[in-house]
């Protein structure tokens, strides 16, 4: 790491990728190793809570017409399939990330562009496709808060989370990946990320380097 790309802690947000319920195991979504890395992401957001540092929630919602649903997810939705519904129980945060036990995503606020918020320094943000910054508040509100080091967690890799980590990266923000705490990581993936000047740290080094 470099001057350029060194994660500054003193100025620092978590950001957790659509853990929600239906990407659970035996959910109509499921993405295998989400349930799994849970106990991580909440290490991590128990973490950042107690040292009162920024914390974003990224999440889906689907209209129940598709209208917002990513093309190659659309005919499934039309087809009836029940994934990350706008209402339904499956598309609240998984019940270990909530800030308390009765949060609930407003759909209808979060729908329209707003932050909503949860907690000290804690907000739920809706996005419509892939990445966390396309046609979202995030780096405005990342601005408010005065974050230029970004810590991703969550689900999956492969698709939302690696799309977010080079839109960050796109933005000149410093970047760490909790590697243990992140669904359908890979060892190239690893390699590519490495390479962009992203920093993967396990969930103890995160929250030690929080600390220090």
């Amino acid at each position: 790491m470099d001057a350029f790309t060194e994660p500054d802690f003193s100025k620092v947000a978590l950001i957790t990728i659509d853990t929600q319920v239906d990407v659970l195991d035996g959910q109509p979504f499921e993405i295998p190793g989400t349930s799994a890395v849970l106990p991580r992401v909440r290490e991590l957001l128990d973490g950042f809570r107690a040292a009162r540092a920024a914390i974003v929630h990224i999440v889906r919602i689907y209209e129940r017409d598709a209208s917002n649903v990513d093309p190659c997810r659309r005919g499934a939705i039309l087809g009836g399939a029940p994934l990350l519904m706008k209402d339904s129980p499956g598309c609240e945060l998984a019940p270990p990330l909530r800030a308390h036990p009765d949060v609930k995503l407003r759909p209808e606020q979060l729908l329209c562009g707003e932050v909503q918020s949860v907690a000290e320094n804690e907000v739920i943000i809706y996005k419509p496709r892939w990445g966390a910054f396309f046609k979202t508040p995030l780096e405005a509100h990342l601005e408010r808060v005065g974050a230029n080091t970004l810590v991703f967690c969550g689900c999956n890799f492969p698709n939302c989370p690696r799309t977010s980590i080079y839109e960050a990266s796109e933005r000149d923000y410093r970047v760490v990946l909790a590697e243990d705490a992140v669904s359908g990581l890979y060892d190239k993936g690893r390699v590519e990320l490495s390479n962009i000047g992203v920093r993967l740290m396990d969930t103890p080094a995160v929250l030690r380097a929080l600390a220090g």
